[in-house]
């Protein structure tokens, strides 16, 4: 994960810091240069006398910061930060995320007194608080939300057809077994074909019941079906399968809120793949306008080299991401943590 960007973004940063550290000496007085023809003028008395009295004072050190500072202007930080911003791009990373980035850099290094020995760390530094930042949301520990509510604790996934969205229910369904809770399985996809069949094979393996109409029947009758049978068999989650469906899809996305007006879920997760990039954070924005989601689950992040859905969906979406799908397997489920985007870029 993150492979592709971590290497681009390497060189990104070496050659920003090497830019501006030759803007900087281009445009700066050789401080050096002058101290050293004030002492060729001076006799060796006095020389030593004007020594010990800055010393003393602490002037010295204060020349000494002007010879190895730089302060970068904001037009060559523009200029510098255009190779830095295209990789983002390539790599996927939202637009209101590169600006945010960019405005954290500029405010680091811009009129800043940075010394040029430090540029690299400075960038990185920035780089690494404010990834950081973009994942100040208010984390959801599934477990825990699940053993504090009152039973059953209703789960509803929503996601457009192909995300991961069935295999990841069958994985949410197997770790709710491996902690002692029960549940059971709605499928409210009844617009797709073999998707009822596919979770019933996943149901079937796992030893958990599905509940099931025919095709073309109400998903939101379905989801009430289930909600009350886990009330009268004492279960303790209700696990909500949708119809996969594109969010621009306006009549589609109104069956979707009949399910939550019917369902009303504690939880609605979008489900995405990490490697879809800016589609993935459009979809998510656009299933949060209609059902208003509270978590993210991205799939495919174990063969994601770029990243960039990882790194941008919870700043744009102001929602978690809960886990993460790193392979078919149903153990293959990985909880989400932040530091896990600032290591695996190399900050």
């Amino acid at each position: 994960m993150f492979k592709f960007l971590k290497d681009k973004l390497k060189g990104a940063i070496s050659k920003f810091s090497k830019k501006a550290e030759e803007e900087s000496k281009a445009e700066e007085p050789i401080t050096e240069e002058i101290e050293e023809k004030k002492e060729l003028k001076e006799s060796p008395e006095a020389i030593e006398k004007r020594k010990e009295i800055e010393k003393e004072l602490g002037i010295f050190h204060k020349i000494k910061e002007k010879i190895v500072t730089t302060k970068l202007s904001y037009d060559k930080f523009e200029g510098l930060f255009y190779d830095l911003e295209l990789i983002l791009m390539e790599n996927n990373v939202a637009l209101e995320v590169i600006e945010k980035i960019k405005n954290d850099l500029q405010q680091n290094l811009v009129e800043k007194p940075v010394k040029r020995t430090k540029i690299d760390d400075t960038i990185k530094e920035s780089l690494k608080s404010s990834i950081g930042d973009l994942f100040d949301v208010e984390k959801i520990s599934l477990l825990e939300k699940i053993k504090k509510e009152g039973k059953p604790f209703v789960i509803a996934f929503f996601g457009v057809n192909g995300s991961g969205k069935t295999t990841t229910i069958a994985k949410i369904a197997n770790m709710l077994k491996e902690y002692k809770l029960s549940c059971v399985l709605s499928a409210s996809d009844t617009f797709r074909a073999a998707s009822i069949e596919q979770l019933q094979i996943h149901a079937d393996k796992l030893g958990i019941k599905l509940i099931k109409h025919d095709y073309g029947s109400d998903p939101a009758a379905v989801a009430f079906d289930a909600v009350k049978h886990a009330e009268a068999k004492n279960i303790d989650v209700v696990l909500i399968d949708t119809a996969g469906r594109l969010h621009s899809n306006v009549n589609l996305m109104d069956e979707l809120k009949k399910v939550v007006k019917v369902s009303k879920p504690d939880l609605k997760i979008f489900v995405g793949e990490s490697i879809a990039g800016n589609d993935c954070i459009e979809q998510a924005q656009r299933f949060n306008e209609a059902v208003g989601i509270d978590g993210v689950i991205l799939t495919k992040a174990d063969v994601d080299e770029k990243g960039g859905a990882s790194i941008s969906v919870s700043y744009v979406t102001k929602k978690p991401i809960i886990y993460l799908g790193i392979g078919q397997e149903y153990a293959d489920l990985k909880e989400f943590e932040p530091n896990l985007v600032v290591e695996g870029l190399g900050l």
